[in-house]
């Protein structure tokens, strides 16, 4: 899936009953910590191949702790010169792609901008999947490595669906220096630390580093991801979690199709040999998603499309094992690992205030899918646009007048519905056991092409939902019409009551 806001983290998540009810009331219901997540109780020898790359067999999988690599690209930043004490027109803080995307087109229109970052030349560590058509509609064609020509969904062990719509994975290397580059070209400035405060006054804003510097701003973005650095929230926060781990390995050989990328692979004959397993995938299930570069090299990862509480990652890896074991899949070495956790759903910011914000932190992950990149990319000329022309030279506006006016622009009306919607979606879903969820995704995957397309990459708005929703009921198999009345009535008369009072 979209991993623009996957983790390397270590996630402990509540003890999990039997399913979709129990809740986490904080954020302090999960601890997301930084540090290597071991397998395991037992020791393990390994051997190092020539590229690094730490030896295994399947069954040692999950004592397999790969050696973490941080490359950084090769640039001298310039850097944000902290004698002069100028005010910056924008301080971006978060050198993520969001971030660096309005960093480079605000600076195009001539304005002052300073990105601030603990590893700003650091490459992103995630792969990023896409479907091809969203990056050629910004033109980004350049910053994909590998793309297929279509991609298939396994709904179980009989029915297979394939998807007539080509797939890509980002270069994060090509990205990350593309955007750099035009930053620096742009006159943009970079500083590198964390931001751990920032005060406002009337017309401008001042951003308190942990490494004792203060830097003054017009504007201030908030770029940071998950981590809500300076963004507020006024509500409860009880969002989905999308978790998965993946690796990119080197396999003695699989069994997938080199030209199509596997989207969603549903089937559970893997766990037939271990009930236990089997039963708590038939109450909250996993699928794998694959991304074949070649026929022994591939990227594979074990997914959880949404739960609340969110599946433990352990749970995840013990069924990946399974997996790999029951297809064939001998993995001989691991070049990457990588462990995520996405938020899904939970409410909006705080709408608007005077910290702009925008990704994961402005709450722009797609509630029922966790996909992100191409949608935050896309609102990016959004938010740059906005901060331009409110901005202006005449520097009419309060700060708070401001950054009411972008937020506006990032969250028009007709957003909040679309997101509601899926917000609807994610809560129907967070109610599927495997079987409704093979269900679910047999008639999703049989709509016209424009109603998934759209659902998928957020085209379709509050009207086109509808006739999106209509579709799918009538596609769906009597049990799921079933299921979708009886598990999505409640959620739908919570949309219905968050547009009405949205409307107000």
């Amino acid at each position: 899936m979209d991993t623009l806001l996957k983790t390397h983290n270590k996630l402990e998540f509540l003890p999990q009953s039997h399913g979709f009810s129990e809740k986490l009331s904080n954020l302090s219901s999960i601890k997301i910590q930084s540090q290597q997540f071991r397998f395991g109780h037992k020791k393990f020898r390994s051997k190092r191949g020539r590229n690094g790359c730490v030896k295994a067999s399947s069954n040692a999988l999950l004592e397999l702790v790969p050696e973490t690599k941080k490359e950084n690209l090769e640039f001298d930043l310039p850097m944000y010169d902290l004698s002069k004490g100028l005010v910056v027109d924008l301080a971006v803080v978060g050198g993520g792609p969001a971030g660096l995307a309005v960093a480079q087109q605000v600076s195009e229109a001539g304005l002052s901008v300073c990105s601030i970052d603990p590893s700003p030349k650091l490459i992103w560590p995630n792969n990023y999947g896409v479907w091809v058509d969203e990056f050629e509609a910004m033109d980004m064609l350049d910053c994909l490595d590998t793309t297929w020509s279509g991609a298939v969904v396994y709904v179980d062990d009989k029915t297979k669906k394939d998807l007539d719509r080509p797939y890509g994975r980002v270069n994060r290397r090509q990205l990350k220096s593309k955007m750099l580059q035009k930053c620096i070209s742009n006159g943009v400035k970079f500083h590198q630390t964390k931001v751990i405060k920032v005060i406002h006054e009337e017309s401008k804003s001042l951003l308190i580093c942990n490494d004792g510097v203060t830097i003054q701003a017009s504007v201030v973005l908030d770029a940071t991801g998950f981590s809500r650095c300076l963004v507020q929230y006024d509500k409860p926060y009880d969002p989905g979690y999308q978790v998965a781990y993946g690796i990119l390995a080197e396999v003695e050989e699989h069994p997938f199709d080199v030209d199509k990328m596997v989207f969603m692979d549903w089937r559970d004959s893997h766990l037939n040999n271990n009930l236990e397993l089997k039963e708590s995938n038939s109450k909250i299930p996993t699928f794998l998603y694959a991304m074949p570069f070649s026929s022994d090299r591939i990227f594979l990862e074990e997914t959880s499309l949404v739960a609340r509480p969110g599946v433990p990652m352990k749970d995840i890896q013990e069924r990946m094992v399974a997996r790999l074991s029951h297809l064939g899949i001998k993995v001989k070495s691991i070049e990457e690992d990588e462990r995520c956790v996405i938020p899904m759903g939970g409410p909006l910011p705080v709408l608007p205030q005077r910290v702009v914000g925008i990704g994961g932190t402005a709450g722009m992950v797609h509630p029922s899918t966790g996909y992100m990149v191409a949608r935050t990319l896309a609102a990016a000329p959004i938010v740059a646009n906005s901060i331009v022309q409110y901005l202006g030279s005449d520097r009419s506006f309060s700060g708070s007048e401001l950054s009411a006016k972008v937020w506006k622009d990032l969250w028009p009306i007709e957003r909040r519905r679309q997101r509601e919607f899926f917000c609807f979606g994610m809560d129907v879903l967070l109610k599927l056991d495997l079987p409704a969820t093979r269900r679910f995704f047999d008639a999703f995957f049989n709509l016209e092409p424009r109603y998934w397309h759209g659902f998928l990459s957020s085209r379709l708005f509050l009207p086109e939902l509808v006739l999106f929703g209509l579709s799918l009921f009538s596609h769906a198999s009597n049990p799921s019409r079933l299921e979708i009345m009886a598990k999505g009535t409640l959620p739908l008369v919570n949309m219905i009551n968050n547009l009405i009072q949205d409307r107000k």
